[in-house]
């Protein structure tokens, strides 16, 4: 377990949605310094315990620039990401490598080069936001890279344990940002997840499953693959 009390917390993806609500909840448990990483670091909340750091986690060099900047971190918080949805089959190649490069690589690389700091201050903490899509493969591209950070998430858990850095996995469904601004089905609060998972972190979980569409998909995950995915019964059966 981890406590975010006196703890620096690097957010990425910290200017709006989650990764702002991740800020304000990391304030609020009495975090030392959070660092907001963004593209653009001008579009990150006045505070004086946030600090403003440009970050393109696409970008190696981006990273290790960043990384000059947070040498007391203690908490990572991998909240970056995008939403391409491109079919495997027929979608945009392209489109898909970049979300590859976002959802994928992007929290590797930022991962790769702060964990060792963390391992340096004594250990703590690393969250990775993913998406019930990780196990739910009906949004093409989207699903495909949730997937497979899930996996790395899973591989980089027993990695750094023995480095005393705890990886926590984040899963949900819909939340009310302006990703979801159209959709009329239950959501749950920006706010209300970033809670949870800092719950997850400080209780020393290593999923935190933050809604009911969450917990029911992972649990079929158990059963046969007709119960997530319904159009292959009847594909059988015909």
């Amino acid at each position: 377990m981890t406590k975010i009390h006196d703890r620096s917390v690097l957010v990425t993806g910290a200017n709006r949605g989650l990764g702002r609500a991740f800020v304000t909840e990391a304030l609020s448990r009495g975090a030392r310094t959070v660092y907001a990483a963004a593209r653009d670091a001008s579009t990150i909340v006045d505070h004086p315990q946030v600090v403003p750091v440009t970050l393109d986690v696409t970008d190696p060099e981006s990273v290790y620039a960043a990384a000059q900047y947070v040498g007391d971190i203690g908490v990572l918080i991998n909240n970056a990401g995008i939403y391409l949805g491109e079919s495997p089959l027929t979608g945009d190649l392209g489109k898909m490598r970049r979300e590859l490069e976002t959802n994928l690589f992007g929290p590797l690389n930022v991962t790769r080069v702060l964990a060792p700091i963390i391992a340096a201050n004594g250990g703590g903490a690393v969250l990775n936001v993913h998406s019930v899509l990780s196990w739910l493969a009906v949004s093409g591209s989207y699903s495909v890279s949730k997937a497979a950070m899930w996996s790395a998430t899973n591989a980089m858990r027993l990695e750094l344990a023995e480095r005393n850095i705890q990886v926590v996995g984040l899963h949900l469904a819909y939340m009310d940002t302006d990703m979801t601004a159209g959709l009329d089905v239950p959501k749950i609060s920006a706010p209300e997840v970033a809670r949870l998972a800092f719950d997850g972190v400080e209780s020393g979980a290593t999923e935190v499953l933050a809604d009911d569409v969450s917990r029911t998909v992972k649990a079929a995950l158990a059963g046969e693959l007709e119960g997530l995915y319904p159009q292959l019964a009847a594909q059988v059966v015909g």
